[in-house]
């Protein structure tokens, strides 16, 4: 005969997991990150459409830093989650592939007619085709990799431009071909096949000495006084990506033979 459980033990049964309950919550770190990420890339179309377009090329590149913070914060203390990720891309999609679009497209694009706007329409689809199909391709592809230049990457490449321009005292217009090309090009290795270093197997958690904390802080303070060095990282960032996809592939063409 089945022993029955007493009325004491079944009180005390518990009517959901509480660690179940806890992994489909909402964690606060990672996604105040997030949201600043988002209000970087508002406030830079914002800023854009007020004429001001240094602000908005800054305001882009902070959402870069912050959106690089969120992923890593949320590793940290173990606050991953299926709604942090889905925020992060909306949030991605906002400030990498919305805001620069507009940004650029204000600054130099908007007296090109029907070529300006298919440009800046060009870098947005690109953006959003690039966050789509990383989002399907989680847990497939290598992390050491990206497949096709990230968007904050290409954001960085747009802002940049407009930003060191600014910088230069160059207007929109006086290199608005210029400025197409950057457009395109950002957009369309979005969504390229090319393999990009994704440094994500950099520990965080690993004790460094005190001169790189020391660098860090000085490369802080060049990116947002000069800005051509940041511009010229992501140049060869963006590059990169077809010279090792150029590599591979002439290794197997030579291997064939």
């Amino acid at each position: 005969m089945p022993l029955k459980h007493s009325p004491e033990k079944q009180a005390i049964t518990p009517l959901y997991n509480p660690v179940q309950r806890r992994r489909r919550g909402i964690y606060i770190l990672p996604s105040l990150f997030t949201t600043g990420a988002l209000f970087c890339g508002f406030f830079a179309i914002v800023q854009a459409m007020q004429g001001n377009f240094q602000g908005a090329a800054i305001a882009i590149f902070i959402a870069m830093i912050l959106d690089g913070l969120d992923g890593r914060v949320a590793r940290l203390v173990h606050a991953q989650s299926d709604f942090g990720a889905e925020y992060d891309s909306l949030a991605d999609m906002v400030s990498f592939g919305v805001a620069p679009a507009l940004v650029m497209y204000e600054w130099a694009l908007t007296g090109m007619g029907r070529l300006g706007w298919v440009a800046a329409f060009v870098y947005c689809v690109g953006a959003a085709l690039r966050l789509a199909r990383f989002n399907t391709n989680i847990g497939v592809v290598d992390k050491r990799y990206f497949q096709g230049l990230a968007s904050p990457a290409a954001a960085a490449l747009v802002a940049g431009f407009v930003w060191v321009m600014m910088d230069f005292d160059i207007a929109g217009q006086d290199v608005r071909w210029i400025a197409v090309c950057i457009t395109v090009f950002s957009g369309v290795s979005m969504v390229t096949n090319c393999l990009y270093t994704s440094f994500k197997g950099v520990n965080l958690k690993k004790s460094v000495p005190f001169i790189l904390v020391a660098v860090s802080a000085l490369m802080f303070v060049l990116v947002f006084s000069c800005p051509v060095i940041p511009f010229g990282l992501f140049c060869l960032y963006a590059l990169s990506g077809y010279v090792v996809s150029g590599t591979r592939w002439l290794r197997r063409k030579s291997s064939k033979r």
